[in-house]
């Protein structure tokens, strides 16, 4: 089995995509090792998903180096595409066939014998819980189901690596929480899986490890509790006060936890005792209209250090 020099399934060093005068991808290093699931999360146009089409050898690197299995994508391409599964943002899905003819064409194009296709297929749609829509066409499918199959496709041909482009976006709660649970049990078979996510609780659901992009570049990495606790606090105060509240709330708040940030809705108090913190706002003479303590989390982190500007 064929793996980089240091044991990573994916290496990256000096890593760039540029499309004419812009620069995509600045420059980044990323190693992955068998069976973790590795999460790249940015706004949008952070580098993300060029970098994605780089791993599945469809967009070739401007510079640096990459190895995908040990081989070179730009000479081995072919090779390496045989031993990854893909899973698309948008499910692209034959509506002319059926849910199991769905599985069974695509094994064709690893050259998988029709006998075995047909046996994987049974197996993936049993992992996936759609055994009982073998026989149906796509369209009726409900979203959760279309992504459920997107998945199952693209374990047809028993990849190592798993690309997983927004694997829930768009599904209802139930689905994405049976979504979370068949990629849990892929990376319990050892399967490792790259993916990329705006929902932040996906992240730290999924995710042994994380880099978080901006401007083509990583600004953060390491496993989802340990950039919690590295760029914010234990908990955050989200204070909501009255229209005829006094002014500069967050002046008269300075020095009440690590840091204050003044959103147009409310206040948010960063701070290892939430509680505590909560006390010293209300000594300082001011009364919220609604007091939120929750613990910190991997949104607080990703909002720190990319910021709240949309970005189109």
């Amino acid at each position: 089995m064929t793996v980089s020099s240091d044991g990573a399934l994916i290496h990256a060093r000096g890593l760039r995509k540029r499309f004419g005068e812009f620069t995509a991808v600045d420059g980044i290093d990323v190693d992955v090792p068998r069976g973790e699931a590795f999460g790249f999360l940015g706004p949008n146009g952070a580098g993300k998903s060029s970098t994605m089409r780089m791993i599945a050898c469809v967009s070739a690197p401007s510079a640096g180096t990459l190895r995908i299995l040990g081989m070179d994508p730009l000479r081995q391409g072919p090779a390496i595409r045989a031993r990854l599964g893909v899973c698309p943002q948008l499910d692209n899905l034959d509506p002319e066939l059926t849910v199991r003819e769905n599985l069974t064409t695509y094994a064709r194009y690893f050259r998988i014998p029709r006998r075995v296709a047909r046996e994987r297929a049974d197996e993936l749609l049993e992992f996936v819980q759609l055994t009982d829509r073998a026989g149906s066409k796509v369209e009726p499918l409900s979203g959760g189901m279309k992504r459920r199959l997107t998945i199952a496709r693209a374990l047809v041909n028993e990849p190592e690596i798993v690309l997983l482009d927004e694997p829930t976006t768009g599904l209802d709660p139930q689905a994405r929480h049976l979504v979370w649970e068949r990629l849990f049990r892929l990376k319990q078979q050892g399967v490792t899986l790259l993916l990329t996510t705006h929902y932040m609780d996906e992240a730290e659901q999924l995710c042994d490890r994380l880099v978080v992009m901006d401007g083509g570049r990583i600004v953060a990495e390491g496993a989802p509790r340990e950039l919690i606790t590295r760029y914010s606090t234990r908990e955050v105060v989200e204070l909501r006060f009255a229209a005829d509240a006094p002014e500069d709330i967050a002046g008269k708040l300075a020095g009440v936890g690590e840091r204050t940030e003044a959103l147009p809705d409310r206040l948010l108090l960063y701070a290892d005792d939430g509680d505590a913190a909560l006390a010293q706002v209300q000594q300082r003479g001011l009364e919220p209209a609604g007091v939120l303590v929750r613990r910190s989390t991997l949104e607080d982190v990703f909002l720190h250090l990319t910021g709240r500007t949309l970005v189109d």
